[in-house]
Formats: structure tokens, C-alpha cells, sequence
């Protein structure tokens, strides 16, 4: 059989329930790690994940066989499981239904990888909302009647 030569870069953006802000601080360094972990078990590369306590970005380098609904399904579970086990949350922890997803040619690893390195600063300046669909208007994704997060307060 051939080997398979491929180079898929995603961005996946996702969000608590209620887009509430539950990713404490304290923690987030080791849910970052959790999630890392399973990327990397499922055989793809963890390129950047960062995030504020209200969302989070991964940018991952996907092997061709992986299903990334599956994958992003895995990461949801695994992940609530975590940090509810460890008590990490004094609520009962849950993600949103819906993520976002961007793919990213070579050329744009390192703008992306620091755009999501650096949330922290960059949301100091704009909010969640305006930020997902500012990409998604400069991704051409049409918003439609789609719902991509609840929104806290709407």
C-alpha cells in the first residue's frame, strides 16, 4: 500500500454551555494538557491551544484518516468527564453542541499558533462573539439562520 502525504492544519473553536465563563485559571493549564493528550493518542499533532474561561482554540495538524467530528466528540467527552471528576469546576461542567472549524494552509502556521497563544491580550480588546464571527465572515461562512453558540444574555 502507498503511504499517505498529507499536511491539514484546523483550527477548532469551542465553548462551556451558555458560553459561561467555568475554564478557571487555575486549571486551564491542565485541561490544556488533557486535551493535548488526546490529540496526540488519536495520532494527530497539538500545533497551539489557548483560550479565555469562556472558550477555547485548539490548532491541530490532522492526520488524513481522523474523522474531526469524531475527534472533537472525543475531546468533549474526555474532557468533561476530567474535569468533573477532579472537581475541577464547582458547577457541573459541560461543552456547547457546536464548535467552529478553520483550515489554515502551511504559510499561516505561526500567525495562528500566536493568535491563539495570545487570547489573553487579544480579548482584552474584543469579545468572543465579535471575534467568531469576524472569522467566520473572513472565512466566507455564511451564518445564516445557523447557530453556532448560545450566547450569554440573548
Amino acid at each position: 500500500m502507498a503511504d499517505v502525504f498529507s499536511q491539514i492544519y484546523l483550527h477548532i473553536v469551542f465553548s462551556p454551555k451558555r458560553r459561561e465563563a467555568l475554564i478557571h485559571p487555575s486549571w486551564e493549564e491542565r485541561l490544556y494538557k488533557y486535551i493535548t493528550g488526546v490529540v496526540q493518542n488519536r495520532g494527530n499533532k497539538m500545533l497551539a491551544i489557548g483560550g479565555m474561561p469562556d472558550h477555547i482554540h485548539l490548532f491541530i495538524g490532522l492526520k488524513p484518516a481522523e474523522n474531526v467530528s469524531d475527534l472533537v466528540k472525543e475531546i468533549k467527552n474526555q474532557t468533561n468527564t476530567f474535569i468533573n471528576g477532579e472537581g475541577l469546576c464547582p458547577h457541573k461542567f459541560d461543552w456547547q453542541n457546536g464548535y467552529g472549524i478553520f483550515s489554515h494552509s502551511r504559510s499561516q502556521l505561526t500567525t495562528v499558533c500566536q493568535y491563539i497563544l495570545n487570547q489573553k491580550v487579544h480579548h482584552q480588546k474584543k469579545t468572543f462573539q465579535a471575534e467568531f464571527l469576524k472569522m467566520c465572515e473572513d472565512f466566507g461562512i455564511e451564518i445564516g439562520k445557523k447557530q453556532f453558540f448560545d450566547w450569554v444574555g440573548e
